[in-house]
Formats: structure tokens, sequence, C-alpha cells
């Protein structure tokens, strides 16, 4: 038989002592007995004080109002509320968007890149290219062992950079640009990517687009102080004049005036225009003379209206 029942708990509010409010239907009871109970609940607690009530707890077997059963409902409670996908999906675009620190200098990709540590020779050659033993360094991507390795150095002018970039595999570069810029002599560290295009395998084309950000960070923390990079697919492009613009790009100080458009041709003189002399009206049948003076002081409206006569 379903019941409910009140249990005085220890704690206390404004109105005395706090209750907790069992309902208590089994599964066994009547289906006119349930729908009974289910219906006078809401009057029991309102004849009681809903005031007095701290928390209700519902029951069908009894390990529901046991100890146990309502320590379970106060962690339920506590829990948060189930979700949808959608509802969780939205939540998590909103927790992104609060977490988010986006200003004019904050940098953000969707993939972190490949990471491939560089050899030994590689790092003597970054070391020897520091120091200005030389002033050319080529790095190549061993896919099979996913390591780094340096496969040529050298020393030479930038003339002839174009010969030294392969045609038919992809490779990075490092290239120390000494050339003169507006009357001073200077050296710029070019970080070059070259890939010629469809001719080197797909797998090969990801690679070293995913290991190029990770290894131009290597070199940073190296030392290497990169001033440009420059990504091509014909070693053609590498001309003394195509870098020094990359380096130095041109400034666009001049700029263009706005043009006028001329009007159409043949459209005459301006026309001239008479001036149209308006007077106010005071009420109907009644106008202001030539000297703005009202004829008469019974004001019923005001009407803008065209004075023929001044035409």
């Amino acid at each position: 038989m379903p019941c409910y029942i009140m249990y005085r708990l220890d704690s206390q509010n404004d109105m005395g002592y706090e209750w907790l409010f069992i309902t208590w239907s089994p599964d066994f009871a009547l289906v006119r007995h349930k729908m009974l109970y289910a219906a006078t609940r809401a009057t029991m607690k309102m004849q009681f004080g809903g005031g007095q009530i701290k928390d209700e707890l519902f029951g069908t077997v009894q390990a529901d109002i046991s100890l146990s059963g309502f320590r379970r409902h106060e962690q339920a409670a506590k829990a948060p509320a189930p979700l949808t996908m959608a509802e969780e999906e939205l939540q998590f675009i909103k927790q992104t968007e609060v977490n988010a620190h986006i200003h004019i200098d904050s940098r953000s990709q969707t993939m972190q890149g490949v990471s491939f540590p560089l050899t030994d020779e590689a790092c003597d050659a970054v070391s020897s290219f520091l120091q200005g033993a030389i002033n050319y360094v080529q790095l190549q991507l061993d896919l099979t062992k996913e390591i780094v390795n340096v496969s040529a150095t050298d020393t030479f002018k930038i003339n002839h950079l174009i010969s030294h970039v392969p045609t038919d595999s992809a490779r990075y570069h490092l290239y120390n640009f000494s050339h003169t810029h507006e009357g001073d002599a200077t050296d710029s560290v070019v970080f070059i990517y070259s890939l010629p295009g469809f001719k080197c395998s797909i797998k090969e084309r990801m690679l070293y687009s995913s290991c190029k950000s990770p290894l131009v960070e290597q070199l940073e923390a190296r030392g290497v102080n990169i001033e440009k990079k420059i990504e091509v697919d014909d070693p053609k492009e590498l001309t003394e004049e195509f870098i020094y613009d990359e380096v130095h790009p041109k400034k666009n100080v001049a700029r263009q005036a706005f043009a006028k458009p001329k009007g159409p041709a043949g459209r005459g003189p301006k026309r001239m225009t008479r001036p149209v002399v308006l007077t106010v009206g005071l009420s109907p049948g009644h106008v202001m003379n030539k000297n703005c003076t009202p004829i008469s002081q019974n004001v019923l409206c005001l009407q803008f209206i065209v004075n023929k006569n001044c035409i």
C-alpha cells in the first residue's frame, strides 16, 4: 500500500526543524492507489508546509528509501544534468569561446605538425653556419628513420643558389644572404622550402609540409635568426632580385589621388532658376502681407503656401 513518510532531520531553519518528505509507492500496489497518492502529493506538501520540507525522496523498493538510497539520491542531485549530443557540442563551443585568448598578436594553427629530430651531422652543420664557416646548409628528411639529416653544405654567392636546389625532390635550405641595403652591408638568413610540384610523392609532400614549422622552431632554438621564410616550387625563382624583394619588400609611399570623372559631354550651360517665395498662412483665407505681419491675430494653423505674385 502506498504512503507518505515524514522524516525529521537534525538541521533547522527559521520555521523549525527541516523534514524529509518520502513518497512510498511499491511496484506491486494497485494502479488506483498509485494514481490517488500521485494526485494528492502536492496537497500533502502544501498542508504540511513547503518551507519545512528540505528534500524529497521517492521509492518503489525498500533500497530506495534506506540510508544508502538517500545518499545515492544526494549524489545524483549534485551531479550535472544529462545532456544530449547537440547540447554537449554547444557547451563545448561556449567553453572554447570563453577560454580563447584572441588578440592581434595571437596565432593558431589547425595542426601542430610533425617534429623530426636533427642528426648530429645536421647539428654540426648548423653550428658551422652560425659561426660563419659556411653560408649554405641543405637539409632533407629521412622518411624511413624519421630524422632530419644534412645533404649539402657550401659557401657561394647568391647567383649560384639555383644550381644547388634539386628539381626532383623536396628540400629545406638555410642561406646567409649577404647584400647591400640603403648603402649598408648586411646579412639576412633566409629559410627556403623547395617543393618541385607533383614530381614528389604524396607522402613526401605531406611530411615536408608538416615538418617545416617544427624544424624552423628547432633552428631558432639553436640560435638561427631567420628573417624570411620562402616557399618555391621552381628553383629558377630564386634570383637575387627575388630574394632581395622578399627580405626588403617595397613600400608604396605615393598614393594616387582620386581622379574625379568628367561629366557627360553636351549637357549645355547650367540653368538659372528663380527663387520661390513662400508665405505662411495663419488661418484658412488669411496670409501674411509683404512685411511678414499677420493680418489676423487668431492663429489656427500654420501652412506653407506659394505666393504666385512674387514668382
